[in-house]
Parts: C-alpha cells; sequence; structure tokens
C-alpha cells in the first residue's frame, strides 16, 4: 500500500511539475482557455461623419436613438413580483407590432425561438425594425408595461432638414452584416459616393472580468480608440438651398407638374449654391423615394428647347455671322423636304435677327446656322461641352445626344429640339456666358475634413474647363440676354427681378412620346429658363424646368417657371449682399488695424465713424477683428472685436444670418441656428454674462415672398410656345 500510493503521489507531483512547465493539458494551452473565459473585448462604435454645407450648417449626422430587446430566459427574473422576461409571448408580439415595422407573427417567433442546442437564449433583438427608434417612441412602448422588453442606445442617421437636396445627399441606414452586426450604409446620393470616407473605423476596449462580468482587480485595459468618419462640407449655401426648395414646393403644389428640376451655381467658380427637383423624398422615412431613384439634374437628358439658342447665338457671334438689325423672313424654314415653323406657325413677317431672337424665332437660329456653318456649329456646341460628360463629382452623369447625322438634325439642335442635353451641362455652358468666355467644371465637395483633428483631407478647387468664346462675345450675349426681358416683343418679360438686371433665355421643348413623336397641347410641354443675375457681373446663374404643368386656361407656361427663378434670384442675390442697381449709394468707411489695442477706446473710435462695435470678451486687448483692415464697409454695419476673458452675449435682434455665423465663429460658442432670414429671438438673454457651454438657440424669421411682376394679355401672347384659346 505504501508502495502504490507513494507511487500515485510521486505520478501527481510530476504532473503538476509538468504543467507548471508546459502550461499544456491535453494539448491544450491553459493560459489561453483562461484568457477566453476572462478576457472581454468591447467594441468602441465610430461615428458616421457629418455632411455639411458651406458654412458648416448641418445636412446629415448620426443622432440618439435606441434598438428594441427583449429578455426572454425565465431566470432573469428573481422577484416574480418583479418579472423582468417576457411572461406573455404572444401579447407581447401583438403590442410591439403595432409600433414596429413587423408581422405580429415574425415578432412571436423571434420571442419563442431556441438556440441550436435547444435552450432558450438569454435576450432577442428584432433586427432592422428594432433599430433606430426615435426618443418618442422609446417612451411610447415603455408606457405599455410590457415585462421583458428593455432598450439600448443606439445611433441613427438624421436629416434634420426634411427633404434639402434629396436627390444631392440621399440618404444612408443600418444593415446587418456577416458577423450578426450593424453598420450604416450609404444608399444613394452623397452618402453612397462618399461611404468610405464618411464611414469611420471601430474601436475596441480589451479588459478582465470575472464570470459575472466585473473588473478583476488590477487588471489592465487595452483600448483601441475608435476613428470618426471624415466630414464632408458641400458647396451648398444652406439659406439658397431654403429659397429653392421654398419656391419649388409652393410652385409643385400649386401647378401639380409631372416633374421639375432647379440649379443655382456660382458662375465664377463653377460651385453648385443649390440643387432641387420634384418629386422627391424625406431621407429619413425614405417616403416618396418610389417615384425616382435619380438625379434629374445629373443622370437624366432632356431636349433643352430655346434654352439652346443662347449658345447658338454665341457661335454666331463669336464666328463673325451676327447682324443684329440685318432682317431674315421669319414664319418657315425649308430645308430640303422638310419644314420648320416659328411657335406661332405664321412668325411676324420681316424682322432683325435681334428681335427674331428676342421672340425666340425658330427661323431666326435656321438662317444663322445657314450663315455659322454646319461643323463650325457643332465644333462649338462641343466646345461648351455638349455631347459629354462636365466631370462633376457625381457618378452616374449622362452625356447627352448631339444629333448631327442629317441636315434638319442640326437645325433642329440650333433651337433646342432633337438633340438632348442634361441640366448641369446647360449650367457649365453658361458660367462661359457668365464668366467672360471662361467655362468652369461645376463641382458640389467643398472640402473633406479629418473629424479627429479639423484637418482638411481634400480640397476642391474651381476648374477652367474651356474658353469656347472671348470676353467681349460673352458680354454681347448677356445684353441680348438681358433684352428678352426689357423688350417690348420679348418672351422673358415675366423673369424681371426688381433691383436688378436679369438676363436669359425661355424654353418650351415639345416632350418625346416613348414610341416616337410628340406630345401637343399647352399642358404638355417642358417649360424652362436658363438665366444669370447681374447681367453686368453675374453672381449666379440659375436653370428652372417644370415638365407639363397644369396650367389654367388664362395661364402661361413661363409662369411657374418665373415664379421660381424671381423668388430665388431675388432673395438670394440679397442674401449675398449684391447691392440693386437702383439702390441709393451709401457712405463707406475703410477698417483700421485695431489688433493688439485696447477695446475700450476702439469701441467709441467705431461709435464716432456710424459702426457697431461687438466685443467678444471682457474689456482689454483685441486679439482679433472682423472684418479685417483696409476693407471698406457701409455706415451702421456691425464690426467684431475679439478679447480675451468672459463673454457677455449680446442682443441678436434683426441680426443677419450671415452676422451670426460671424458671431458664432469668432465666439466658439455653442450657438444653435433655427430658420433664415432675420433674428427673431435667442434663448438666452443679452446681457447675460456665459460660464458654461449650454447651447443658445437662435430663430430667425423665415423670408418673406418677394414682389412679383404683374402680367398683362400682351405680354401672355408674347410668350414663347404658348397656345392661347382662340376667339
Amino acid at each position: 500500500m505504501l508502495l502504490l500510493y507513494g507511487g500515485l503521489f510521486f505520478a501527481l507531483f510530476i504532473r503538476i511539475i509538468y504543467i507548471q512547465a508546459t502550461g499544456v493539458v491535453d494539448g491544450q494551452e491553459l493560459e489561453v482557455k483562461a484568457a477566453a473565459l476572462y478576457e472581454k473585448e468591447a467594441v468602441l462604435s465610430a461615428e458616421r461623419g457629418k455632411i455639411l454645407d458651406r458654412n458648416g450648417n448641418i445636412i446629415a449626422e448620426d443622432t440618439l436613438s435606441y434598438r428594441l430587446i427583449a429578455v426572454v430566459r425565465p431566470d432573469a427574473t428573481t422577484d416574480p413580483k418583479e418579472p423582468r422576461h417576457v411572461l406573455d409571448p404572444a401579447y407581447t408580439a401583438k403590442v410591439l407590432s403595432q409600433y414596429i415595422q413587423m408581422e405580429e407573427s415574425e415578432i412571436y417567433q423571434i420571442l419563442t425561438r431556441k438556440l441550436s442546442d435547444g435552450r432558450q437564449p438569454y435576450q432577442v433583438e428584432f433586427g432592422v425594425a428594432g433599430r433606430s427608434i426615435s426618443h418618442e417612441l422609446m417612451n411610447t412602448i415603455d408606457k405599455e408595461g410590457l415585462p421583458g422588453i428593455i432598450f439600448a442606445s443606439d445611433t441613427k442617421r438624421y436629416y434634420p432638414n426634411g427633404s434639402f437636396a434629396a436627390h444631392l445627399v440621399g440618404f444612408a441606414q443600418k444593415e446587418q452584416q456577416k458577423n450578426g452586426t450593424f453598420k450604416t450604409i450609404g444608399k444613394m446620393g452623397i452618402e453612397s459616393i462618399y461611404n468610405k470616407e464618411l464611414t469611420g473605423i471601430d474601436g475596441k476596449m480589451k479588459y478582465e472580468s470575472d464570470i459575472f462580468g466585473y473588473l478583476l482587480p488590477n487588471s489592465e485595459k487595452m483600448i483601441k480608440p475608435a476613428e470618426d468618419g471624415s466630414n464632408i462640407y458641400l458647396t451648398l449655401d444652406k439659406t439658397i438651398q431654403n429659397f429653392l426648395e421654398e419656391s419649388m414646393s409652393k410652385v409643385y403644389k400649386q401647378y401639380n407638374p409631372e416633374s421639375m428640376v432647379a440649379v443655382v451655381a456660382n458662375p465664377k467658380t463653377g460651385e453648385i449654391l443649390a440643387m432641387s427637383q420634384r418629386p422627391t423624398f424625406d431621407p429619413d422615412t425614405r417616403e416618396g423615394l418610389e417615384n425616382n431613384w435619380l438625379n434629374d439634374v445629373i443622370e437624366d437628358v432632356i431636349e433643352p428647347g430655346s434654352t439652346m439658342k443662347t449658345f447658338t447665338l454665341a457661335t454666331a457671334i463669336e464666328t463673325g455671322n451676327w447682324y443684329p438689325n440685318a432682317e431674315f423672313q421669319s414664319g418657315s424654314y425649308t430645308i430640303l423636304d422638310r419644314t420648320i415653323r416659328d411657335h406661332n406657325n405664321v412668325g411676324w413677317g420681316k424682322i432683325s435677327y435681334l428681335q427674331g431672337f428676342q421672340r425666340s424665332a425658330n427661323t431666326a437660329m435656321a438662317h444663322l446656322l445657314q450663315m455659322i456653318g454646319d461643323e463650325a456649329f457643332i465644333d462649338y456646341l462641343k466646345k461648351f461641352g455638349f455631347g459629354e460628360k462636365t466631370g462633376i463629382d457625381l457618378p452616374g452623369e449622362a452625356t447627352g445626344t448631339l444629333l448631327t447625322t442629317y441636315p434638319i438634325n442640326r437645325v433642329t439642335t440650333s433651337f433646342g429640339q432633337g438633340s438632348t442635353v442634361t441640366p448641369i451641362q446647360l449650367i457649365q455652358a453658361m458660367t462661359a456666358i457668365a464668366n467672360d468666355g471662361k467655362m468652369m467644371q461645376p463641382y458640389v465637395i467643398d472640402r473633406i475634413v479629418d473629424s479627429a483633428n479639423d484637418k482638411t483631407i481634400k480640397k476642391s478647387e474651381p476648374k477652367v474647363k474651356g474658353e469656347p468664346i472671348s470676353a467681349s462675345t460673352a458680354k454681347q450675349v448677356r445684353e441680348i440676354l438681358a433684352s428678352t426681358i426689357t423688350s417690348e416683343v420679348g418672351t422673358a418679360k415675366r423673369f424681371q427681378v426688381e433691383g436688378y438686371e436679369v438676363g436669359g433665355k425661355t424654353g418650351t421643348a415639345q416632350i418625346a412620346k416613348p414610341g416616337g413623336g410628340y406630345y401637343y397641347g399647352k399642358n404638355n410641354y417642358l417649360y424652362s429658363f436658363l438665366g444669370l443675375a447681374p447681367v453686368e457681373d453675374p453672381q449666379l446663374i440659375v436653370y428652372v424646368a417644370v415638365e407639363r404643368p397644369q396650367l389654367a386656361p388664362t395661364e402661361g407656361g413661363s409662369e411657374p417657371v418665373a415664379e421660381i427663378f424671381t423668388s430665388v434670384v431675388q432673395n438670394s442675390l440679397k442674401y449675398l449682399n449684391i447691392k440693386p442697381e437702383d439702390a441709393a449709394k451709401v457712405e463707406t468707411t475703410p477698417m483700421g488695424d485695431y489688433v493688439g489695442k485696447n477695446s475700450d477706446s476702439i469701441q467709441v473710435e467705431l461709435s464716432n465713424a456710424g459702426l457697431t462695435p461687438i466685443v467678444i470678451g471682457e474689456s482689454g486687448n483685441i486679439t482679433e477683428q472682423y472684418p479685417d483692415k483696409n476693407l471698406a464697409i457701409t455706415k451702421g454695419s456691425l464690426v467684431f472685436l475679439k478679447t480675451d476673458g468672459a463673454i457677455t452675449l449680446p442682443s441678436f435682434e434683426n441680426w443677419s444670418l450671415r452676422n451670426i455665423l460671424i458671431y458664432k465663429m469668432m465666439s466658439g460658442l455653442p450657438i444653435e441656428i433655427v430658420g433664415d432670414g432675420y433674428v427673431e429671438s435667442q434663448s438666452v438673454s443679452a446681457n447675460t454674462v456665459l460660464y458654461d457651454s449650454s447651447p443658445i438657440v437662435v430663430k430667425l424669421k423665415t423670408p418673406k415672398e418677394m414682389y412679383t411682376v404683374p402680367v398683362d394679355e400682351t405680354e401672355e401672347s408674347a410668350a414663347e410656345g404658348e397656345i392661347l384659346p382662340q376667339d
């Protein structure tokens, strides 16, 4: 017995020594098994990058939401009086089906399902239907008092401005990955194109815990921080975009057209300041998306109608074939076996080429084409970028088609029928007219910024695509475009904008039938306008197209187009501080260099000069100023002076959005801006000394609808392509 037990003890002793030396039992490393048992790993979720306008206003961002969880295992309940698991799966499924997009039967199956080994899971979730739940909905479900139903904080993609530039911005939504996790994926627009840049990299945290999940004493946490996605700043200006959305919504409701598109661009740079279309959709709910997934400004082609005459005119002037006072016979023009007619069918007898353009005579363009020559004409259209992509920083761009096979194709192309273009091509070509011959490539991405350190990763710069015409030709075209509005015989009288000289060309294009031929009737045209303002030094290009509006018997097709154009142009020019031409001259004063000087003495100096000083900080030396030195500013303007110390909030009453943005930038205060126009109220009273970082909400008034030029019967009869009641 002694030898037996002694031998067993010796064998056990040798086994212990072996395990201590090697750490291996039955081929498995004990350290690894212990780590697997006690080491935990938690995912640190990265935030998706924001999409913002050029001034930093939020267009899309991640926001707090909740996900729905059901605890189903009975051992979760320790006190029968306070159940912590689902007691009645059938009733719970019936109630939840009223709040989430999932059938009652599906919810019941989830609540009662078993694991592969037959055991019941501790808790279950409900996929996409149980995610992105708002705070309001969470509270509503919670009030039902369902045992075992709990919520965990989550994030969802939020679009605070509704259908704001929806087809451009697109949307992103959570999708379940192969490993069972959920990830926000861009599905359309900017959200999809720049999904890689917007998507962050999740981090992780490793730590040691006991079997109950509590952190073990003296254990080390290994943290790899999450890297949030980059922020994308668009060239869009939220204020101008809102002007556009507001006017388009009004016209869409009033005229119930089949579709609408509109674009506002800066001709100096090619930056797109606003872009929208109807029908549109809500990126939060995707309601309305079933109507159209395409960004029509980029991905759809149209027959442009008489807006194309702008570039036929420019070609004639550039090639020395423009004789404004020479006359031609209007009414009809025959080439081989085909005859084209003016929009009133009979013309106006012998008229000048200038009047022919103002009246939008198709025959005038046909005669000009004969003088220019077919090959030269098509060559210039290509110089203007038609027939090829603009290269805008968006995918899916269409090219359009220049029909040149037969002589009749070239004639109809001269007045915008047959050949097809995209709205963005019209915008690009118009930049050459507005920008003294230099044609600018359109773009929508201003910059991409690293959210961790605010460093710019990518910055877009204006790009000249070509110079199809000279500066003198461009100036002459602008003057003629202005005459379509000011001339007694012009087709664009409705497009007058009070206080500003505007130029542009109307368009009334026939709409092709799917099986060939064209639709007819006043309500079956694509009405459009391609314009610029102010004519002398254009700051804006605006294109508006309304397809098949439902017009009253006395209404012309240009009315819904003009309503959008005039409202957007006037509001935008005023917002951009472009002085009206009929405004009285105002007295200006040059800014001095105030940095380093005492704020008290400078306040007195500025007040005596008729300016309004705004000190951001306490009395002391000035560290920053706006506007900069030597800039001329008008009497009564605000001058911002930054100093050190606590900030006393001024009264923002009647401040413009521009001034609020300047104050926000210089002060660094968490100011939340609601609305557009001028300040109506502020959540923190004036003269309050600020010591914390609580948000300050500033509400602005929505701009009122501006002046609309009245139209008489004579003007209606001159409007291009309109069919009026016959006597």
